[in-house]
């Protein structure tokens, strides 16, 4: 085994592949605190796997055994830091995460922000310490450590009308790899509470994407199904957030016992 690689980066080089690609990138939001859904995760082929420390219920604790597991399938851990704090984006980059997906960005100040906590000097500010996970615990040299770090993501959720109104300004903060919309939360922003496939909806995230691609941003979005990450992926989203775990077990269990009882 080579101790001085880093655990998670083959992942991210992947993950980003996959977005620049036609298929775009898909994966699962995780909200349990078992490894084995995440592991599981991996092995079914997703991108990605999103694990969710803002609603979902992992704790600093319990996310680098997440963490691990993702890196035993191979599948690049992104986490959503709880929101309100910038220690949770570097705490969560120190155990093995290769994207963070920060909540609630309205402002370019809030994204710049997002972005120094996530970036080692000169880029930004996050604490720099080379005996945490991602550094193999010390085994890789301090000076190559910092500099493969950068290439961890930054993803930033514009959540609401408030952000579609800054957006320009928002897109225009460097080291922003992805901005993530939520078509639920933009839905009621706009007035039309859970219409997510209504006109209005659709051409407003239509607009983001045009915007977020002249600048070279790529966009992510929610989907609740298969066919919905489909259609987003047609208007041009390279991102997509599916679902869940528990909600992908629920599903798939339903459908056997119908089956069954047939």
């Amino acid at each position: 085994m080579d101790v001085s690689k880093m655990p998670t980066m083959d992942s991210v080089a992947r993950f980003k592949a996959a977005m620049e690609s036609d298929k775009g990138a898909l994966g699962p939001f995780m909200i349990s605190t078992d490894p084995a859904f995440v592991e599981a995760a991996g092995y079914a082929g997703y991108d990605f796997v999103l694990l969710d420390m803002e609603h979902g219920t992992t704790t600093h604790q319990t996310l680098p055994n997440l963490i691990r597991a993702a890196n035993v399938a191979g599948v690049c851990p992104v986490v959503r830091v709880p929101r309100g704090s910038d220690i949770w984006i570097d705490q969560a980059l120190d155990v093995g995460a290769g994207a963070v997906m920060v909540p609630q960005i309205d402002t370019a100040e809030q994204a710049r922000a997002a972005v120094a906590a996530a970036k080692f000097s000169p880029i930004g500010n996050r604490g720099t310490c080379r005996f945490v996970r991602s550094a193999g615990f010390g085994a890789i040299p301090g000076k190559d450590y910092f500099a493969k770090a950068q290439d961890t993501m930054v993803i930033v959720q514009a959540e609401g009308k408030k952000a579609v109104e800054n957006l320009d300004e928002i897109l225009d903060v460097p080291g922003i790899d992805v901005v993530f919309v939520g078509p639920y939360d933009l839905s009621s922003s706009l007035g039309l509470v859970g219409q997510i496939d209504h006109p209005d909806v659709i051409e407003c995230i239509k607009g983001i994407i045009a915007k977020a691609s002249a600048k070279g941003v790529k966009v992510g979005c929610f989907a609740d199904s298969v066919e919905g990450g489909k259609k987003w992926r047609d208007l041009g989203v390279k991102f997509i957030g599916y679902a869940c775990d528990t909600y992908i077990f629920m599903q798939g269990a339903k459908a056997d016992v119908e089956s069954f009882a047939k």
